[in-house]
């Protein structure tokens, strides 16, 4: 059996990273495809503003943080029924299509790199989006740390 990580986050080079995976590896009965999403980190102003809050002030930043990842998490549905399409319209059985998400990272190329590592995975596949070279050093990108981090992986980067 082959298990395949498919990096997604919305996307047009995540698109094409699962339209690659459609195309190439439909067919395969022995395939497993785990389309897997990194959510945001909670934004600094969720965090603690330096004083020590009383029990309605905990409550209050409590449901304001659990309202934000209700928002961000319902963001994914469309996101993951979108990448299902691709790949079962390419011939890959629903079936053999699971999703995975997590919430609590602040390193999204980390996160990438343990699921791959940790979940069983024979190939990591992801989009790179066609930043220069000098936007990829200055600003970094999710893709480029995988590739610089991820050593003794097997990793398809769809352009």
């Amino acid at each position: 059996m082959s298990k395949l990580l498919i990096a997604i986050d919305g996307s047009a080079c995540s698109h094409r990273a699962v339209e690659y995976v459609a195309r190439q590896f439909s067919g395969l009965s022995g395939l497993e495809v785990t389309l897997f999403h990194v959510l945001p980190y909670v934004p600094a102003v969720f965090w603690d503003d330096g004083h020590i809050k009383n029990s309605e002030e905990v409550e209050a930043r409590k449901k304001l943080v659990d309202l934000w990842l209700t928002n961000q998490t319902s963001r994914l549905e469309p996101i993951f029924r979108g990448a299902t399409d691709i790949l079962t319209r390419g011939g890959i059985r629903p079936e053999q299509i699971t999703v995975r998400s997590v919430s609590d990272s602040i390193d999204t190329a980390g996160s990438i790199i343990e699921e791959a590592r940790t979940g069983g995975y024979q190939t990591l596949v992801m989009g790179r989006c066609g930043r220069t070279a000098g936007e990829r050093l200055l600003m970094g990108s999710v893709t480029t740390k995988v590739i610089n981090y991820g050593a003794g992986m097997a990793l398809c980067v769809v352009e």
